[in-house]
Formats: structure tokens, sequence, C-alpha cells
């Protein structure tokens, strides 16, 4: 039986290869000359630091531009909020989403079966399983999920037939 998964995960090595990028513009960029401003990368969290909230807004301009030079798509990026760390220093953590969470994949298996196309969803942890008898219906749910679904980016893997 033909069947997919719908999963929502960033390429962590090209958001590495961006996340280096803008580290090294950061340095060289005149307008940062003797700042703090820097990120670092620890698994699914960038931390943005930087001396006031317009030069932290800088270095999200330079991380949101390198993500985008590799095709990483900007909405796998989640903000906490600003932080004051002593001084007039702050910092943001910025969350990199991983997984389809409780709500969007209700509302995915909802929309599949709203749809009236012959085939079933299921959640499995953190992935939606899409299955049905024919391949033509299981193309038929993702240009569905493409159209309806904008403020998550999806991806479809592991299809089998």
């Amino acid at each position: 039986m033909p069947s997919f998964d719908v999963v929502c995960e960033a390429n962590m090595i090209e958001v590495k290869n961006a996340v280096e990028q803008a580290t090294k513009e950061i340095s060289t960029r005149f307008d940062f000359k003797g700042s703090d401003a820097r990120i670092e990368h620890k698994e699914n969290d960038l931390t943005l630091f930087a001396d006031d909230d317009f030069k932290l807004g800088q270095v999200k301009d330079v991380l949101i531009s390198k993500l985008a030079k590799r095709n990483v798509d900007v909405r796998f990026l989640d903000y906490g909020k600003v932080e004051k760390i002593g001084g007039d220093k702050i910092k943001q953590v910025v969350t990199i989403k991983k997984g389809v969470s409780g709500d969007l994949s209700k509302k995915i298996v909802r929309l599949i079966k709203d749809s009236k196309i012959k085939v079933q969803g299921s959640i499995q942890g953190d992935a939606v399983r899409v299955s049905g008898t024919k391949r033509d219906d299981l193309q038929a749910v993702m240009a569905l999920l493409r159209k309806d679904v904008t403020d998550t980016p999806l991806d479809f893997n592991n299809f089998r037939d």
C-alpha cells in the first residue's frame, strides 16, 4: 500500500553553514567593529548576542539572508523573547522547529479527512503518515497540503510504493 510521511525538519547542515557564513560576515562588517555581536549554534537553538536592539536586528537580518541563500525556509525559526544579560548587552534565543506539532498534525489529519480523497492519515510521533491505494491520491494530498498549510514548511519523505 503506497504511503508517505509529512514532516517538518530543516536541513541542519545548511543551517550550520548559514550560521558560519553569518558569523564570518558579522566579524568583518565595519558597523559591528568593537561590538559583542555574534551567533552561537547549539543543536536546535541559535543564540543571537548584540549590544542593543538595533544591532540585534542587524544580526537577525544577516542570519536570515544567509539562510535564504542556502534555501532554508525562515519559517523554521521560532524567536524567543529578548533578554538583558548585564550592562546594556542583550540576547535572543531562536529555536529551530523540528517535527510536526500536535495541533498541526491534527489539522493535517482533519484536512485529509475533509478532502474526501480515499487516503488515511495517522499521527506517528512527530510525523503524519498518509497511506492510500493509488499514487495519484497521495499526490493529490501533497498538493492539498502545500496549498492549505502555509504557516509551517512541510516536507514529504519516506514515499513507498
